[in-house]
């Protein structure tokens, strides 16, 4: 997620568990791009012991290819093309999920990206940019240019991260595709993640947001899905987290007011899983202080109550859903 799963937050990540693969931000690339250092670093300074894949995203053919034969002098298990962004300022100039509005351009970008790229090549894909009428359209693009893996995000672009994730339709490009498919959307637990599970043949789960609001989530999955019973943190943990993402994420000799800002674009994740998110986000985006920032999470989470850290709204859509 662009300027969050940075690489600071990416060690962060290790520290807790992480996951079994990662993907960069993304490189934007236009006729005018360079590959940004900060992000170049994910690759080059990979602090998890884990695979790292490069993102792309744009809609220039020849600079996509020349970005991703860059990427392929650095240490990336793979390149990945980005079809799914949803915000507004991206997909207005026809990059990330823009693109599902003119399969033509995909068919042609996918071709380029395919004859230039000698490691593994996936992309990241929505059902479709308004609705979902273009998504089975997709399925045989992505087979003709024998991609190496997919992850479909069951929203359209613009349905933004409202709820109605479709995994009826990753569970049909799972049935459909050749190569591995993960399923992405609103998995904020380990128990949505085997309700999903259970209900989409797919190799694996990409996690986002639900990784931003609980670092322990690809541990808890790990251990349900074998059998093991799982131990939530209590609040006083989850305080701690939020002191190691202060001091992992935020720059010293910056602003205070900026390195709370900085926080903030995490604790807009993490708290849509508190008891009393409402409240606590109320609170914590009126803070302006370092001491003020703190006290807030410190009256929400100073308790030994174990916290589930899960989006009870995006669970119930999901069962709801499947």
């Amino acid at each position: 997620m662009q300027d969050v799963t940075t690489l600071p937050f990416w060690r962060l990540m290790a520290c807790y568990g992480g996951a079994d693969l990662y993907f960069t931000e993304y490189f934007r690339v236009h006729p005018d791009s360079h590959l940004e250092r900060e992000i170049l670093a994910s690759v080059d300074e990979n602090p998890t012991g884990k695979p790292a894949i490069a993102q792309m995203i744009g809609n220039d053919v020849p600079s996509l290819v020349r970005s991703a034969k860059e990427l392929q002098r650095h240490a990336v298990s793979g390149i990945d093309l980005n079809l799914g962004c949803p915000a507004p300022v991206v997909y207005k100039k026809c990059a990330g999920g823009g693109l599902l509005r003119d399969l033509s351009l995909v068919d042609r970008i996918l071709g380029g990206l395919r004859d230039a790229v000698s490691i593994p090549f996936s992309v990241k894909t929505r059902i479709g940019f308004e609705d979902d009428q273009s998504f089975e359209s997709l399925l045989p693009l992505f087979q003709k240019h024998n991609i190496d893996l997919l992850t479909v995000h069951g929203r359209t672009v613009l349905q933004m991260y409202r709820p109605g994730v479709r995994y009826d339709l990753i569970a049909l490009a799972a049935r459909e595709m050749k190569c591995p498919v993960l399923a992405n959307g609103d998995v904020s637990s380990h128990g949505s993640a085997e309700h999903l599970l259970q209900r989409a043949p797919v190799a694996g789960i990409m996690i986002g947001r639900g990784a931003i609001r609980n670092p322990w989530i690809f541990d808890q999955i790990r251990g349900h899905l074998s059998g093991q019973t799982v131990e939530l943190p209590t609040g006083r943990e989850v305080l701690g987290y939020i002191h190691d993402l202060y001091e992992t994420v935020t720059h010293h000799g910056t602003a205070e007011l900026a390195q709370v800002n900085k926080l903030k674009k995490y604790m807009n994740f993490l708290g849509q899983g508190l008891p009393r998110s409402v409240e606590f986000l109320h609170d914590m985006r009126r803070t302006t202080n370092r001491t003020d920032f703190f006290r807030v999470c410190f009256e929400h989470l100073d308790h030994s109550d174990p916290m589930p850290l899960s989006d009870s709204q995006a669970e119930s859509g999901l069962l709801g859903s499947l």
